[in-house]
């Protein structure tokens, strides 16, 4: 039995061919490979000395030639086949071990020339692997590490690989040289000024129970790469599978908590925030990302960017929640939340550079793909462009639902003030849609929160007069197309305004928020979210 052995990633490569040595099998192999093998004291024989013919333009060929690959290719089943490699002095080899030259590795660094991308282009090794895994009923071939263990396990018990183990290696071949291929196909590509090719990899995470609704299959895919504020890397404590409606939600409430560096929570329903809220601590931005709205979080999800505390679990185990994600759970707090059998709780990494990705959608025929919506132009007292400026407290609250309204659905508005939300206004097909609900829901929490203070009925309350004595901030995704909604934003008392500008009827909105007395600031920044 005879084995190539040619790697690029060498880990555990001497102690799979020692495996192999010992079980009486006879090692090929080429160059840095080669070298290494014979320095840890196995016999090895060179390629070079199989083809009769030396490693020339500067190892560019080796390999290629019809004593590799008539020994890799012949079908052991026809007869011909044998006859025909015995006729011409060619030996089988059964079993590949290859994986190719790091091309992405290459292109990946700032300085890296087409000389140097195109020197790392591997030619011998994939055609090896794909001959190989061609020939999968009589060839083992194996491009992964992590491979080597059933590969010896098989071959120890039975002198062979099994069928079933010999075709899965084949398809991981073919990926392996997919990859490859299409790392070098994108380079080229752009190095020639070719139009694009969209190459995407990813690799199945878990089958889902269904889609967004029970008639829908659904999968979940994840990259190769781990990165922070990521489902695909959580690890899950507690509760169900799941869901792929779940796994939205949790992944736009990941994208809200990374905005924040101090103390916050969110709670979130249906991919936008229902409570949003800092503090000195992670009790207190709890406390207030409910008390914004104790309603909607009935059945959410929430998230926190500190461990959850026993404090913290005993104010959520009362509330019915899918899903509660965090850094870290303290001990006594992770005990008591799971005593809920059915709430989820995920550990999720939230350090580490938060790099740009890909946002793709697929739509009928095609793929939408942009960057995300990573980064964000803070509210700044010179974007100020009404009589009024804003004082310092104002701008840390108009800063806070500036953060929040770039993840709520267009048109978006968000009513807030002293690090909390107080209402969200989301995906209504006019503006001042938003507006109304943002602002009719911060009242109403006002106005609760004013009668617990009091003893009394929250309904024997003038909910517009109680907002209007709050001094509230708003925050709109996008420019206010007409001057309504700060007339209606005045109504209740909004004290100041955030907004990117850039609508032709700007002049009527600045007019209006001067005859108010509100305070207005564009970013020239905007963030729709659809």
């Amino acid at each position: 039995m005879r084995a190539l052995i040619s790697v690029s990633d060498k880990t555990g490569v001497v102690e799979f061919a020692r495996e192999l040595v010992a079980m009486g099998w006879e090692i090929l192999s080429t160059s840095g490979t080669m070298k290494m093998l014979k320095e840890a004291g196995l016999p090895v024989t060179s390629v070079s000395d199989v083809t009769g013919f030396p490693e020339i333009c500067d190892g560019r060929v080796k390999t290629l030639h019809p004593k590799i690959h008539g020994a890799l290719l012949a079908r052991r089943d026809i007869p011909d086949h044998m006859k025909q490699i015995a006729d011409n002095g060619i030996e089988t080899i059964d079993l590949v071990c290859v994986n190719l030259y790091p091309f992405r590795e290459t292109i990946a660094k700032p300085d890296v020339t087409l000389e140097d991308a195109i020197e790392h282009i591997d030619i011998g090794g994939p055609s090896m692997v794909r001959s190989a895994a061609k020939n999968w009923q009589s060839v083992t071939i194996v491009v992964n590490p992590e491979d080597y263990a059933t590969v010896i396990s098989e071959l120890r018990e039975t002198g062979s690989t099994t069928p079933a183990t010999r075709l899965a290696l084949s398809a991981k071949a073919y990926t392996h040289t997919a990859q490859y291929d299409s790392a070098i196909a994108t380079y080229m590509r752009a190095q020639a000024g070719l139009p694009e090719k969209l190459f995407l990899e990813y690799d199945i995470k878990q089958e889902l129970r269904y889609g967004e609704n029970p008639h829908q299959a659904a999968k979940f895919y994840r990259t190769a790469e781990e990165v922070p504020y990521s489902l695909a890397t959580a690890r899950q404590l507690g509760g169900k599978e799941l869901s792929y409606n779940n796994i939205q939600d949790a992944n736009a409430a990941l994208n809200i908590v990374r905005e924040f560096k101090e103390p916050f929570a969110v709670g979130l329903k249906h991919m936008n925030p229902c409570g949003a809220g800092t503090g000195k601590d992670i009790a207190q931005a709890w406390k207030r990302a409910y008390e914004g709205d104790k309603t909607s979080i009935f059945g959410g999800i929430v998230a926190f960017n500190r461990e959850v505390t026993l404090e913290v679990a005993q104010m959520l185990k009362p509330i019915f929640l899918e899903i509660v994600m965090a850094p870290s759970f303290a001990p006594d707090a992770l005990e008591l939340l799971q005593t809920k059998k059915n709430l989820r709780l995920l550990v999720v990494d939230m350090e580490g550079e938060v790099k740009e990705q890909m946002a793709c959608v697929s739509v009928n025929g095609g793929l939408l793909v942009q960057n995300q919506d990573l980064g964000i132009v803070s509210a700044k007292a010179e974007q100020c462009v009404t009589a009024v400026k804003p004082s310092e407290d104002q701008l840390e609250d108009l800063n806070f639902t500036w953060r929040i309204v770039k993840h709520v659905k267009s048109n978006a508005i968000v009513v807030g003030k002293a690090g909390m939300v107080y209402g969200v206004g989301a995906g209504q097909m006019n503006r001042i849609g938003s507006a109304e609900i943002a602002l009719k829901q911060a009242a109403r929490t006002l106005a609760e929160e004013a009668a617990a203070a009091a003893g009394v009925d929250a309904d024997t309350l003038d909910e517009k007069e109680v907002a209007r004595k709050a001094g509230l901030v708003l925050a709109s995704d996008a420019f206010f197309p007409f001057d309504d909604c700060v007339t209606l934003a005045a109504e209740y008392g909004v004290k100041a305004i955030v907004q990117p500008g850039g609508s032709v009827r700007d002049a009527d909105s600045v007019k209006k928020c001067d005859e108010f007395g509100i305070t207005m600031l564009f970013t020239g920044e905007r963030h729709f979210k659809h």
